[in-house]
């Protein structure tokens, strides 16, 4: 593909972005001249690409209504790809208008494919099994999900309407780093300028959003997954619980996710706790038996309940530093415990 061409489909990929965009943005991204612009617009519209001009202040082009993809060929794998994708999007989280959008592409995918491969999808469609059933949450937008994603790719600022769980409105101005999928919802994790705040938004309460001019750079170091996981477990739910726990790290997240806690690596360990660990799992003087040591997790929770179930199944030697209640709710699950493993099966 010549230079020229590329730049025409790289255009008309912005174009579809959605918004308005300006011949020195545009210019910009392409890394041409403004006149070059108007020349590939030329050619777009040549095409019989709907691309309309608007005038005054903040003019530029954007694509017009009714246009749709061109024809698209398809081999038998990408075809069978694009079918086992859509059934999957089926059971992911949910977004607005996509999941109509999706049974009617599958349903024209499906109509093309040779008989065999059409019995053979039909078949696994037919016999694979779900462990669980998909939830229903609310969706977000696909405009605004793709309007955000823009702005995150390109690092624009993105204005955005929000409305928070106590049904308060508001607009804001977010730099955002990354899009995240987490249990059936869409989030969006980035810094607010105005306040310099780390912040995380629900997808499906932004009620518009629009990109803004100017640029960001987004920071190094954590991903925007564990940034959006460490927010959940960090946020101010009702108990904060501190605990040490001495196993490895990927053995403790099997039981407490990233999203439940976060861990710190403990420098060192006392002698009598060093001394319960040799002899609970047969460390040696060290305490690194099998690459385990004391690690500090930390927990908000707004329940405590759950908790002593989840570290009996840890079955690793562990320490309550707080609070109170969550030890004596440990206590009354070890005697329920004691007093079942003693009763005898009647006659």
């Amino acid at each position: 593909m010549s230079r020229p061409t590329g730049r025409v489909l790289t255009l008309l990929e912005l174009l579809q972005s959605g918004g308005i965009r300006t011949v020195a943005e545009l210019a910009d991204r392409l890394g041409v001249e403004g006149r070059t612009v108007r020349r590939y617009v030329e050619q777009l519209i040549d095409l019989d690409v709907p691309v309309e001009s608007v005038r005054g202040r903040h003019g530029g082009y954007r694509l017009g209504s009714g246009y749709r993809l061109p024809p698209l060929m398809l081999g038998e794998e990408e075809a069978l790809a694009v079918l086992l994708g859509l059934a999957a999007v089926r059971r992911a989280g949910p977004v607005t208008g996509l999941p109509t959008a999706g049974e009617t592409a599958a349903a024209k995918i499906r109509r093309v494919l040779p008989r065999h491969l059409a019995h053979r999808l039909d078949a696994l469609l037919e016999t694979v099994a779900h462990t669980g059933e998909p939830r229903e949450l609310p969706a977000p937008d696909a405009d605004t999900l793709l309007t955000v994603a823009d702005a995150v790719r390109h690092g624009r600022p993105v204005s955005i309407g929000y409305t928070d769980r106590e049904g308060r409105r508001s607009r804001r101005v977010l730099h955002a780093y990354g899009i995240v999928a987490h249990a059936g919802r869409w989030y969006v994790t980035g810094t607010e300028p105005a306040t310099g705040e780390e912040r995380t938004f629900r997808l499906d309460r932004v009620t518009e959003a629009r990109t803004l001019p100017g640029s960001f750079e987004a920071p190094v170091g954590r991903s925007p997954r564990d940034r959006v996981l460490e927010g959940f477990a960090t946020a101010g739910y009702r108990h904060e619980v501190t605990l040490r726990i001495r196993a490895t790290a990927r053995h403790i997240r099997a039981h407490l996710p990233a999203a439940v806690a976060v861990l710190h690596e403990e420098a060192g360990e006392s002698e009598k706790e060093a001394a319960v660990a040799v002899e609970a799992e047969g460390a040696d003087a060290t305490g690194e038996a099998g690459g385990e040591r004391w690690w500090r997790a930390e927990v908000r929770a707004e329940r405590l309940d759950w908790l002593p179930p989840v570290l009996a199944a840890l079955d690793r030697p562990f320490v309550v530093e707080r609070p109170d209640e969550l030890r004596r709710l440990i206590g009354e699950l070890a005697d329920r415990l004691a007093s079942r493993a003693r009763r005898t099966p009647s006659a």
